[in-house]
């Protein structure tokens, strides 16, 4: 189908008058008159009904209708906002037993506001959909329209760089719904729950939590000039996973990163790909792929992945010769023999076989019924990161990305034999990249590398977001390599683009400081969104928001891993993989698819003087957090004190070795203790009846001692209190030590003093002094015993 009809059929009929005018654009290009010589002002024409007119009205549209449902979104959240707080109040009034008290909203006017909302929502929700396909179908008709004027007009000028610059500037398709998805996802569950009559407990939006066993993905796109830097910051983290086809136990130092490849089926009509950028429910896409060259009889897998609900991937596959491969796809060959040999084993589990049997059947089902046939290659070099035995962090790094056609649709110049399943001439040769010697149109080289971080569970590595919001990567949801490559290479054949298209050929390299504030911009709507969320369920929405130090270079300084709810939809596609058993040495692929402001002061001198003495100046950690809460922090709009942390709920957790540094500086002040207690003994027992000023010292020594053991005391149970209740205050207190400190120092000048004095006084009236040994050497050994 052309595209023109595809646009009149896609239309919406309460915005026909907003999309492109498509058929003027064609007019204006004079597709028919290639007699007439084309002018600059023919030129300048186009130019300016594509770029300004109906871009800029199709722009100005789709801003005004985003703003439109986010103020209609706000609205239903505030109509929502009184039954929430009602709810609540009503639960603590049943738990203190006064739950006779009357409320404002009855239970008749709060179903009645309940369904009501309910039918805002539906509303939303159909215009949130219509407007991602309005995007989509005008973000084609112009790149369609630039292309056409650049193959039938693009002899002096080419006008699809101007456009990516122009989209750029004025995006009309992006991905930026998801925000407003899960605002309205967590009001459909307050709604529905509530209509149900389900208990304020029972109000959640965590089904979509990440569990511990599923993997959380996320896709960039990396420079070229920043491959070095990027693959440095992963190395001191990960080590590099040498996969060795032959075996797993022989890993070469000298080893080259694994060359993939991967073979795409669809049909000349392309439904696979169409459903993929589409994204309807249950999309599928099949492939084939193995490691390094064919020639080297590699392990080849044919995979069919699926997306489920909530972007969950579910991957059939199994391993296939190269020889039996065109028979199956023919459907003239089921594995019969595999089947046969796993039957034959006694100790195969008839389990493993049934299911064997299922992914066959299955993936031969999707092929016929699809009609599909391989259409696309695309090679790869990859660099896997990983530490051996720990899946829980897996990144790889595909650079080197060539995406060629393999179909055969034109039948007067196949790119591949009909009756064969790969293209010969560059498996048989040993074809590498560049792939030189291929025609031109055939091959498209991608002009980034592309990096995929996979965490498995809900933990939060504070490297990863380091990187993530960093510079030195762009990031891509969604991006597919076999999207890219269908949407590069047979243009003329598909009728709708992926939303990133045109910013592959813009240039990614941002600085520092552009991608501090783009992610800072990013933090602030996030923490609107969560803040909005977090008024229907009580106080479990905490800020996400969080400003972060700025260095005096101006780039951003690490500030720790950001907090984000656990029941937050992740953007990135869950990856469930099925048949784990299968090949778990190699790397799989998943191409488908507390809130405080920190100021600086840019002072980097050391602590002196009563700075080390008093907590108000301490210098620990702690202390500078207790120094900037006291401060007065001016929240960022939308943004309010959550009451209750996250961190703070849930059963108390806390490490042995906390307990026990807590216990070890107990038992070092009993120390101290009973070695003052010691002394001062010994100076009483030692000074005898006459020696007044030794006695009175040794009461002095007992007090000290005393105070040393209640401090000691007091300061365990004190701190064992923080740590129960989770208490951010600052651990240091330094008046006890100074106490005890400042007492030895007076205790030992005034007994220096006393005896100096009374030698002085014996020299002159007696001219002797051996009253004072008795009270002296005592002392002394004190000093001993203190050091």
């Amino acid at each position: 189908m052309k595209f023109g009809a595809t646009l009149r059929k896609s239309v919406y009929p309460p915005w026909k008058d907003q999309y492109i005018d498509y058929d003027k654009l064609k007019n204006l290009l004079r597709e028919h008159d290639g007699d007439k010589s084309w002018t600059s002002d023919d030129v300048e024409k186009f130019t300016h009904e594509l770029a300004n007119v109906q871009l800029e009205k199709v722009y100005n549209f789709r801003k005004d209708l985003q703003e439109k449902l986010k103020e209609s979104t706000t609205a239903c959240e505030k109509k929502l906002e009184p039954l929430a707080v009602g709810i609540k109040v009503e639960e603590e009034d049943k738990k203190k037993g006064t739950a006779e008290g009357k409320h404002d909203v009855s239970l008749d006017e709060r179903k009645k506001l309940l369904k009501e909302v309910l039918g805002e929502l539906d509303g939303i929700t159909k215009e949130v959909k219509e407007l991602e396909k309005y995007s989509r179908i005008n973000y084609t008709a112009v790149i369609k329209a630039t292309k056409k004027h650049d193959k039938l007009r693009g002899r002096s000028y080419r006008l699809r760089p101007f456009i990516n610059a122009r989209l750029t500037e004025k995006p009309i398709y992006t991905e930026v719904h998801s925000p407003l998805l899960y605002r309205l996802s967590a009001m459909y569950s307050f709604v529905r729950q509530s209509l149900d009559g389900k208990p304020q407990e029972a109000l959640s939006f965590a089904e979509n939590a990440t569990s511990a066993e599923e993997f959380t993905s996320h896709k960039f796109w990396v420079h070229k000039d920043n491959l070095l830097e990027v693959k440095t910051v992963i190395l001191r983290r990960l080590p590099v996973l040498v996969y060795n086809p032959q075996t797993s136990k022989i890993a070469e130092g000298s080893q080259r990163d694994p060359t993939i490849t991967s073979i795409y089926f669809d049909n000349p009509d392309f439904p696979l790909y169409t459903d993929k950028v589409d994204h309807v429910p249950n999309a599928a896409s099949l492939r084939l792929r193995w490691y390094g060259h064919l020639a080297e009889r590699p392990t080849i897998f044919l995979e069919k992945k699926e997306i489920k609900e909530g972007d969950a991937a579910e991957e059939q596959r199994f391993a296939i010769k190269d020889k039996y491969i065109q028979p199956f796809i023919t459907g003239q060959y089921h594995m019969e023999k595999q089947i046969e040999k796993m039957e034959a084993r006694s100790a195969q589990d008839h389990q493993e076989v049934v299911d064997y049997k299922n992914t066959v059947n299955d993936i031969s089902s999707f092929i016929k019924q699809k009609e599909l046939q391989p259409v696309l290659r695309a090679n790869y070099t990859r660099t896997a990161f990983q530490i051996p035995g720990d899946n829980r962090v897996r990144v790889s790094l595909d650079t080197n990305l060539a995406l060629i056609r393999e179909d055969a649709l034109d039948l007067d110049r196949p790119c591949r034999d009909p009756d064969d399943w790969h293209r010969r001439d560059i498996d048989d040769r040993k074809m590498e990249y560049p792939f030189k010697d291929l025609r031109k149109g055939e091959r498209y080289d991608f002009p980034h590398a592309i990096l995929e971080i996979k965490v498995k569970g809900m933990k939060k590595y504070e490297w990863i977001e380091d990187l993530i919001n960093s510079h030195l990567v762009k990031e891509a949801p969604r991006f597919s390599k076999f999207v890219q490559g269908v949407a590069k290479l047979f243009e003329d054949q598909v009728n709708t683009f992926p939303f990133w298209l045109n910013e592959v050929e813009t240039d990614i390299k941002r600085e520092p400081e552009e991608a501090f504030e783009e992610e800072q911009k990013k933090k602030q709507r996030a923490a609107e969104d969560d803040f909005a969320v977090g008024s229907l369920f009580g106080t479990r929405a905490s800020p996400s928001y969080r400003p972060s130090v700025i260095s005096p270079a101006g780039s951003p300084a690490a500030t720790g891993t950001s907090a984000r709810k656990a029941s937050a939809p992740k953007p990135s596609p869950l990856v469930v993989e099925q048949n784990p058993n299968l090949a778990s040495n190699e790397e799989h692929d998943s191409d488908d698819d507390e809130a405080r402001a920190v100021t600086h002061d840019g002072s980097f001198g050391r602590s002196t003087g009563l700075s080390s003495l008093f907590p108000s100046f301490s210098t620990s950690k702690y202390a500078k957090k207790k120094e900037n809460a006291q401060r007065q922090v001016q929240l960022p709009p939308g943004i309010r004190h959550p009451g209750i942390w996250i961190k703070d709920q849930g059963p108390l957790k806390v490490e042995a070795k906390v307990w026990l540094a807590n216990q070890r500086t107990f038992i070092k002040w009993q120390h101290v203790s009973v070695l003052l207690a010691s002394l001062s003994l010994g100076l009483y027992n030692a000074a005898g009846e006459n020696n007044n000023v030794a006695r009175i010292l040794a009461v002095v020594y007992t007090c000290v001692a005393l105070f040393t053991l209640l401090w000691g005391y007091g300061m365990y149970m004190w701190r064992r209190k923080l740590i129960t209740e989770r208490s951010g205050k600052d651990f240091d207190n330094v008046v006890g030590p100074l106490v005890v400190a400042v007492g030895l120092a007076v205790a030992l000048c005034l007994n220096f003093a006393f005896k100096y004095q009374a030698i002085r006084a014996h020299e002159d009236h007696a001219g002797h002094n051996g009253t004072t040994a008795g009270v002296f050497m005592p002392v002394v050994d004190h000093i001993e015993l203190i050091r």
